[in-house]
C-alpha cells in the first residue's frame, strides 16, 4: 500500500480556507463552471424524459396500453428522481439548477415526444434512453477521477437508464407488430 500523500495537519490547514465554497475543495480537479453546464444539461434532459413519459402514460391506449402505461409512470418517477439528485449536485458544486422551462427543450439531449401511437411512443422513449445512455457514458469518462462524486451519480443514472432501455425493449418485443413481426 502506498503512504498517503498529505499529512494531516496539511489536510486541516486546507480545510480552513475558503470554508464558503462548502464541499469543493483544493482537491477538486473539475472544471467547475463546465461541470455545472453539463449537469443542467443533463437535468434538462431528465425533466423532458418526465414530461416524455408523463404524457406517454396519460395517453397511451389500445389493449396493450394498461402494461405499457404502468412502465411509462414508472419510468417517469425515477427520471424525476434523477433531475432531482442532478439539481441536488448542483447546488452542491456552488452552482443553480437550471429549471427554465422556456429553454428547457434546446438544452435537453432527448426530445420531447407527443406521438400517439402506442408502438412509437416506446419506440421514442427507447430512443431517448440510448440518448441518455449514450451522454452518460461520456460525462461519466469525461468527469474520470476530477469529480468523483459527479461521476459516480451518472454511472449510478446509466445503470438506471440501461435499465429503462432494457424494459422498453421487452416491451417492444411484446407488442404485436413493434419490431416488423
Amino acid at each position: 500500500m502506498a503512504e498517503f500523500l498529505t499529512d494531516i495537519k496539511e489536510i486541516r490547514a486546507r480545510a480552513r480556507e475558503e470554508i464558503e465554497k462548502g464541499p469543493i475543495t483544493s482537491a477538486y480537479g473539475g472544471d467547475l463552471p463546465r461541470v455545472i453546464q453539463v449537469c443542467n444539461e443533463a437535468l434538462a434532459t431528465e425533466l423532458v424524459c418526465v414530461l416524455r413519459y408523463k404524457r406517454h402514460y396519460y395517453t397511451a391506449s389500445g389493449i396493450h396500453a394498461g402494461a405499457v402505461a404502468a412502465e411509462f409512470l414508472e419510468h417517469a418517477a425515477e427520471e424525476q428522481e434523477h433531475a432531482d439528485r442532478i439539481a441536488q449536485r448542483i447546488v452542491q458544486l456552488g452552482g443553480e439548477p437550471d429549471f427554465n422551462p422556456d429553454t428547457l427543450t434546446a438544452r435537453s439531449h432527448a426530445q420531447y415526444d407527443d406521438n400517439l401511437d402506442l408502438i412509437e411512443m416506446v419506440k421514442e422513449d427507447l430512443i431517448a434512453e440510448r440518448i441518455a445512455i449514450a451522454s452518460y457514458t461520456e460525462i461519466v469518462k469525461w468527469l474520470g477521477d476530477d469529480d468523483v462524486t459527479t461521476r459516480r451519480i451518472f454511472e449510478d443514472l446509466l445503470a438506471q437508464e440501461e435499465e429503462h432501455a432494457d424494459d422498453l425493449k421487452s416491451l417492444l418485443e411484446r407488442l404485436p407488430g413493434a419490431l416488423g413481426g
